[in-house]
């Protein structure tokens, strides 16, 4: 699919623009427009006291560049499956992958019928490339993958995101079935491209910010430590340098400030 309506509706039961939403606020923290005023609420008040979430968001954002054009260059790797894509913005998944082989496929995912609009206006693929998107949960596995092999082949490696996202799934044993779930659907060769939010940065902020966040209607969501984010990669050979702080993950000469959002790529092997 290489293009998509300019515009597409949205279920006036489905946008609740009075709950903060984590696409939204992280769009809001980017610089974007794409937000409301419950959004602006929320990333304000948590900034007051943890201004750095403005870097750890870029610092995220910059991470996603550097796997995916590492993924699309030396790994060779062609297809990229992107849950929890968030609202369009600089450097989108299918753009650096397709700046590097423009044959590459990418399927996003998102739940939030706001990003539903704007990725079909805007997160179009090259001529040789394809791009889709999948209106999904990722507590629904099964529904992604099923969607997502209208586009991408199984039989091929892919390149699972999962950036800022299983941070959402707050129950420990879910967040693992769900993430071995979808690395078990990929053959080998295949990729786990994962960050998640931790204490090990400013732990009181991160604490506030969660307890905040968690209290104010929007969906749940967990900090956990390097030890337990690891646990998603088990049986997946972690490229170097591991398990590490966003912005220490092959930083190519940029900012290395440590932030609370870890991150690392994972290969399948067998």
């Amino acid at each position: 699919m290489t293009e998509k309506p300019l515009t597409a509706p949205v279920r006036a039961d489905a946008l609740d623009t009075s709950v903060p939403h984590s696409a939204r606020l992280w769009n809001y923290l980017l610089g974007g427009k794409d937000n409301f005023a419950a959004d602006r609420e929320a990333a304000e008040q948590v900034l007051a006291f943890m201004p750095e979430l403005v870097q750890s968001a870029r610092f995220n954002r910059e991470f996603l560049g550097r796997a995916v054009r590492h993924l699309a260059g030396e790994a060779g790797v062609r297809q990229f499956l992107d849950i929890g894509t968030g609202l369009p913005t600089a450097n989108n998944t299918h753009e650096v992958a397709q700046a590097t082989a423009p044959e590459s496929r990418i399927v996003y995912v998102d739940n939030d019928p706001m990003v539903l609009v704007h990725a079909r206006a805007l997160l179009t693929s090259s001529p040789e490339g394809a791009t889709d998107y999948i209106e999904a949960d990722l507590r629904d596995p099964e529904l992604i993958l099923a969607e997502a092999r209208r586009t991408l082949d199984f039989d091929q490696p892919v390149a699972i995101m999962l950036l800022g996202i299983v941070n959402f799934i707050v129950n420990d044993e879910e967040a693992i079935r769900i993430v071995r779930r979808l690395v078990d659907a990929v053959p080998t060769g295949s990729y786990l491209v994962l960050s998640h939010p931790t204490r090990e940065v400013n732990a009181e902020a991160v604490d506030r910010a969660l307890a905040m966040w968690n209290e104010g209607g929007a969906a749940q969501m967990a900090v956990r430590t390097p030890a337990a984010i690891g646990r998603y990669f088990d049986g997946l050979e972690l490229l170097d340098p591991g398990l590490v702080t966003c912005s220490r993950w092959r930083p190519d000469g940029n900012d290395t400030t440590p932030t609370s959002e870890y991150c690392s790529v994972g290969r399948k092997n067998g």
